[in-house]
């Protein structure tokens, strides 16, 4: 029983570690190569190795799996959950006084310590950066948690608000990828302007990816007949 688990743990976190590494533009796990680009929205339908997703700029995107993809779900975690010692990815808005202030937080898994350590451009909102690093001072205060962010060559501190969607890593399958699940779709745009992916995240237990929260209003929905929900 314990084997069976930590073989399940093993898969999570090969397929987690496999779609953060192309999220960030490269192409872990994938033959491939081309630009990459971040498909966020609900899945409109799966036929064979075609996925079809209504992205969040109102388009409905088709999507080429390959042979071998997977999927990874995202369940959520809580603020006690970022403490001190935790390694976490924010992505986050900078703040007039150089400080961040976090849209939405991942906590990782512990045997995914150090994955895409540094600070990044990150394309959910204008302006918006990652931050993936170790979490040192936490301080509690009026307006969420502040804790300082440690990763190789710098550290910045940033304000985690109370109402910020905070999210971990879990198991999932093939079967949760139907019509009206939410999901974030790393893949590689090729010159014939094609996209392939051989991973998907997608939400678990009712929760949304928090990366599908809109650039503008915050707001995200599951398909384009259901109601629209607020993050």
């Amino acid at each position: 029983m314990k084997s069976s688990r930590k073989r399940d743990l093993s898969r999570i976190l090969a397929a987690g570690v496999a779609v953060f590494s192309l999220s960030l533009g490269g192409v872990s796990g994938m033959a491939q190569s081309g630009d990459p680009v971040r498909v966020r929205g609900a899945v409109v339908s799966l036929d064979g190795s075609t996925l079809v997703v209504h992205s969040r700029e109102g388009a409905d995107l088709s999507i080429h799996l390959a042979d071998n993809w997977g999927v990874v779900g995202v369940v959520k975690a809580s603020m006690s959950d970022i403490k001190q010692g935790a390694f976490i990815g924010a992505a986050s808005l900078p703040q007039p006084d150089s400080s961040l202030r976090a849209i939405e937080v991942l906590v990782f898994p512990e045997a995914m310590r150090g994955s895409g350590e540094g600070r990044r451009p990150w394309d959910l909102k204008p302006d918006s950066v990652m931050t993936n690093a170790t979490v040192g001072d936490a301080v509690d205060g009026v307006e969420g948690r502040t804790v300082t962010l440690s990763y190789k060559g710098g550290e910045k501190k940033v304000t985690i608000p109370a109402d910020a969607p905070i999210v971990t890593f879990s198991g999932a399958a093939k079967t949760d990828i139907k019509a009206g699940a939410l999901v974030f779709v790393p893949t590689l745009r090729q010159p014939d302007g094609t996209m392939n992916a051989n991973r998907i995240v997608v939400g678990k237990d009712g929760v949304a990816p928090p990366m599908l929260r809109r650039a503008l209003d915050g707001t995200i929905w599951r398909s384009t007949t259901a109601a629209r929900l607020s993050l």
